[in-house]
């Protein structure tokens, strides 16, 4: 079998990929080694920067996140026992979007198979050569050679693609600390995300859905996920966003919970050949500052661009530059999400020095509109180009 361009990973970077390709007359075909329940299910980010809702619906896939979608135009800063709220649409005339990435997924898997896309599932990579690219998978027991044009590694941290590159520099830091993140079924305690940093360790507060409430908490990265009941968790989340006002916290069923360590990662370069990776496959950052999904929309859409001309012009000027264009803006993401983590969370190494120039660093942004202004402009994304 033959294609244009072999897509490895059905997440929300390789179906999305397909999508826009097959909006400007490009073949694709998508291999996933889950299956269609698992990747519609899987619990992952759920905060939108504006550009990537703006792509999802500019490319028709943006109905029920028009629908369901919760917009926000600020959020909270959370320490001392008082919030302090960051303006994100006064600051920078842009908002975000909280939709799941399940949801996503979802739109995206419908849109592919209306549209006639050629999607497998349960498709487990086997090979990849990216100088006369072709991918070799198995696939109901049977082994084939996919030939293409192109080949796009979006099958995340733990995928194939990435070891295909030879040469490959990566650049990591490992945290130490890690989320436990519960759904609860319960209406939100609030309508912004609250961020809060609390001496007993960080907490967030984000949304799903008017019924439906995330939440996450510090904890080591050790941590034993048995040794958390629904009781613990809604105690030491009550503790960490205390006000010294009225506010309180609603508690509800817990539905869903996991720990996930804090990590970044980057991996250079993003090409080799005729084989480009995009999203987790390249870059990892902590979940502190809503980059991940957003960073791996921006590969796709970057990539997207590069393949059209390509196909359009016989140019490879963008193709050229994927790499270089795609690690600026990671690299920028991974500096944000960085200080964004070391803002709010509590380092289990530092001394009370340490503890006051993060407090001095919180006072500051809540109370500068240059360093508030900063922080919003990050948040909501940059521009593309």
């Amino acid at each position: 079998m033959r294609t244009q361009v072999a897509i490895i990973g059905g997440g929300p970077a390789g179906l999305l990929l397909s999508h826009l390709l097959h909006r400007r007359g490009i073949d694709s075909v998508v291999l996933e080694s889950r299956d269609r329940a698992y990747v519609e299910h899987r619990q992952r980010a759920g905060m939108l920067e504006q550009g990537t809702t703006d792509v999802l619906r500019e490319s028709g896939a943006g109905e029920r996140l028009d629908r369901e979608g919760l917009v926000h135009h600020g959020l909270e800063l959370r320490f001392g026992g008082t919030g302090h709220r960051i303006p994100l649409t006064d600051l920078t005339g842009r908002t975000v979007t909280v939709y799941a990435q399940t949801e996503i997924v979802k739109d995206l898997v419908a849109l592919r198979l209306a549209d006639g896309g050629d999607v497998r599932f349960e498709a487990e990579v086997l090979g990849i050569d990216a100088s006369a690219p072709s991918v070799t998978y198995r696939h109901n027991g049977r082994t084939h050679t996919l030939d293409c044009d192109f080949i796009a590694g979006c099958d995340g941290f733990h995928g194939v693609g990435r070891s295909a590159v030879p040469g490959l520099r990566t650049f990591s830091r490992e945290y130490p600390f890690a989320w436990l993140g519960i759904l609860a079924d319960v209406p939100p305690s609030t309508d912004e995300l609250i961020y809060a940093n609390h001496g007993r360790g960080f907490a967030l507060h984000s949304l799903r859905s008017p019924k439906v409430s995330r939440l996450y908490l510090q904890v080591s990265p050790k941590e034993d996920l048995a040794s958390w009941p629904d009781s613990r968790i809604w105690d030491e989340l009550a503790a960490r966003f205390a006000t010294d006002d009225s506010w309180e916290l609603r508690q509800g069923p817990i539905t869903d919970r996991s720990i996930t360590p804090m990590r970044s990662f980057v991996a250079e370069p993003m090409r080799h050949d005729r084989l480009f990776l995009a999203g987790d496959a390249a870059h990892i950052v902590p979940p502190t500052g809503a980059k991940g999904l957003n960073l791996a929309v921006s590969d796709v859409i970057i990539l997207a661009r590069a393949l059209t001309e390509r196909y359009a012009s016989g140019s490879q000027t963008l193709l050229d530059a994927y790499s270089a264009t795609c690690l600026r803006r990671a690299w920028r993401a991974e500096h944000f999400s960085y200080w964004m983590t070391t803002l709010l969370h509590v380092d289990p190494s530092a001394d009370e020095f340490g503890h006051r120039l993060q407090r001095s660093q919180l006072d500051y942004v809540a109370s500068s509109k240059a360093a508030a202004t900063s922080l919003a402009e990050n948040y909501v994304g940059l521009p593309l180009d």
